[in-house]
């Protein structure tokens, strides 16, 4: 059987919300099959970019060979779009998964992100981000083409370079360049929920959605617990490179093909792994990733001791009071973003500290 595809083709997609239990799904997979998604960044196809991705990436110096078609297709072709109210993100699916029923646990392998063009882009827009009231502020005039861009938004080109190793930022007045690795994640994957219509992309919650958690690269794997019947894996946001916490608004926000395993796992399977799971929970081969998110920062910390303190209980039953110590000794909590309106943290545990409960 030939491995399946997902383009974000004007059908296949939903720009600014998340899918519900209503819309069909536009492909469909068995537990432990792979497929590729090819998942479209929504920069450069903004309103206040001029929803003209060839104009606006043309404008910062982007050959219009380089622009991806399903970008073009998606902004000027998209209806029902409310600008204003709906979130900016191009959301992929949803997927059904043969087997998947609500109390199961969905895992994502993430076992290919490949970059689908040459370059990316961080935007600042006013009131929004770590400093909304600080910057950008309303008059701050656009670093690229003042027809296409409002006042109030800064958006920086970063070009992927060194092979596809490196991206490159080059500030302006002849600054030398600025460099910082490659390493490309999905912001957004979230299964459908239960009972709700189209919510807004940008909030996180415990289905998923748009959690950024720049420690899910290739290689890792990402839980989460199924809602509706099929599970709706949706997908988002693609990123080629993120600092903890996301202060500027964006990532590097840039398209990318996403090759996935799905699999659905179930009872004694689910537990044996991750417990009796309520949230999304994330596995690298050297870490277990416990997931906290709240409106209010300090909630969300202590969400994540929670789920942590849940994790260490449930899969290896070592009691609360040494696991409440051994997370403040040795595990690492880190801001995953605060520009989401739900805002996350994640605590890192490492694995090699569990060697003889896992020997």
């Amino acid at each position: 059987m030939s491995q399946a595809h997902l383009a974000s083709t004007v059908e296949n997609v939903l720009w600014g919300l998340l899918p519900s239990e209503r819309d069909p799904f536009r492909a469909k997979v068995r537990s432990g099959e792979v497929i590729t998604v090819g998942a479209l960044s929504h920069e450069g196809i903004m309103e206040d970019q001029g929803r003209d991705p060839l104009r606006w990436f043309e404008s910062r110096g982007i050959d219009r060979s380089l622009v991806l078609a399903d970008a073009v297709e998606v902004a000027g072709e998209y209806e029902g779009r409310d600008p204003v109210n709906d979130g900016p993100h191009v959301v992929t699916g949803p997927i059904g998964v043969e087997g998947a029923e609500p109390g199961d646990v969905l895992k994502v392998d993430f076992l290919e992100l490949a970059p689908r063009t040459p370059f990316g882009v961080v935007s600042s827009r006013h009131g929004y981000g770590a400093l909304p009231g600080e910057y950008p502020l309303p008059s701050t005039q656009p670093l690229g083409d003042p027809e296409l861009e409002q006042p109030g938004m800064v958006s920086v080109l970063c070009l992927l370079e060194g092979g596809g190793e490196r991206l490159v930022i080059r500030p302006r007045g002849g600054l030398p360049e600025i460099e910082f690795p490659f390493a490309p994640f999905l912001g957004l994957v979230g299964v459908v929920p239960s009972g709700a219509g189209r919510l807004n992309s940008i909030p996180p919650s415990d289905h998923g959605g748009n959690m950024d958690i720049r420690d899910l690269v290739a290689g890792t794997s990402l839980y989460l617990p199924v809602q509706v019947e099929g599970a709706g894996l949706y997908l988002g946001d693609p990123h080629y490179a993120q600092g903890h916490g996301e202060v500027a608004l964006t990532a590097v926000e840039a398209s990318i093909a996403a090759t996935i395993r799905v699999s659905v796992l179930k009872g004694t399977a689910a537990s044996a792994l991750v417990g009796a799971l309520s949230s999304p929970f994330g596995e690298s081969a050297t870490h277990w990733f416990c997931v906290g998110m709240d409106r209010d920062l300090d909630e969300a910390m202590r969400r994540s001791v929670r789920e942590a303190l849940r994790f260490l209980r449930e899969r290896f039953a070592i009691p609360t009071e040494e696991a409440y110590a051994y997370l403040s000794a040795a595990a690492d909590f880190v801001v995953t973003q605060v520009v989401d309106g739900v805002k996350g943290v994640h605590c890192q545990i490492r694995k090699r500290d569990f060697r003889s409960y896992l020997a």
